[in-house]
């Protein structure tokens, strides 16, 4: 499917603006219903302008493939124990390969962690079609469409929560713990659980690496995110990466 182009589904479930996001989230059924709606929105014209234009013009190294340049939807169960939550889909990372973290480096990071944490089949994720499987686990991002310079707005962020926060309540049965990778997703989480119904701490909590806030039925643990910056510099190592899902599995199998 080529950019810009939109999947089967009539004028009604394309969300053009941040009422929509709000109304198609809240009505659909399950997590397929979402993920198919979320990969038709339209709601912030910069980031559709974005992720669009890096869509056709594309990377050299990737310029013999055709490019999702969609919004991405979340990836793994609906009974999932525990939930990733990360910022945005990279540009030629999820926005080419329709998946979220997958097809560059923090993708290599997150998926080799989840992998060695026994929560994936394989630790790599290449490819939309790669085999990969997650075990009790989902993974999304606070903002479904790659945006310019890695940098969403507020207003853009606080346009897409709506995805989010359904997600969360379809998970909310078997969900026990939610891992955020960095600041921005992590202020983005908040709102989203009071949305649905989840009592949260006033004032909400600091982000901090090895953060854990303790909420009725659910942990929310924070981890910086698996960026380059991070990663290649030694803010983020492996074992600092291992101990986060060390503890997110531990406690996910706690009754």
């Amino acid at each position: 499917m080529s950019a810009g182009e939109q999947v089967a589904g009539s004028a009604g479930d394309v969300a053009g603006g941040a009422g929509d996001v709000e109304r198609l989230a809240a009505d659909a059924r399950d997590l397929p219903g979402v993920d198919d709606r979320v990969s038709q929105c339209r709601a912030c014209p910069r980031l559709v302008s974005w992720r669009e234009q890096v869509a056709r013009t594309r990377r050299a190294s990737f310029a013999d493939q055709e490019y999702w340049g969609r919004p991405v939807p979340g990836f793994g169960p609906g009974d999932a124990r525990i939930a990733v939550v990360g910022l945005a889909p990279a540009a030629h990372g999820g926005n080419r390969t329709g998946r979220v973290f997958t097809g560059d480096r923090s993708g290599d990071w997150l998926f080799a962690a989840l992998y060695r944490a026994g929560l994936a089949n394989q630790p790599t994720s290449v490819s939309a079609d790669d085999g990969l499987q997650v075990r009790r686990l989902r993974v999304a991002a606070a903002v479904r469409c790659a945006p310019p310079a890695n940098k969403p707005t507020p207003a853009e962020r606080d346009t897409c929560r709506p995805w989010l926060q359904r997600e969360l309540e379809l998970l909310r049965p078997t969900l026990r713990v939610v891992v955020v990778l960095g600041g921005f997703g992590w202020t983005a989480l908040w709102p989203a659980l009071t949305a649905c119904g989840v009592p949260v701490p006033k004032p909400r909590p600091i982000f901090a690496h090895g953060a854990e806030v303790h909420l009725p039925g659910l942990t929310v643990l924070g981890c910086y995110h698996v960026s380059q910056q991070n990663t290649f510099t030694g803010r983020l190592t492996t074992q600092m990466l291992d101990a986060v899902f060390a503890r997110a599995v531990e406690l996910s199998e706690v009754r």
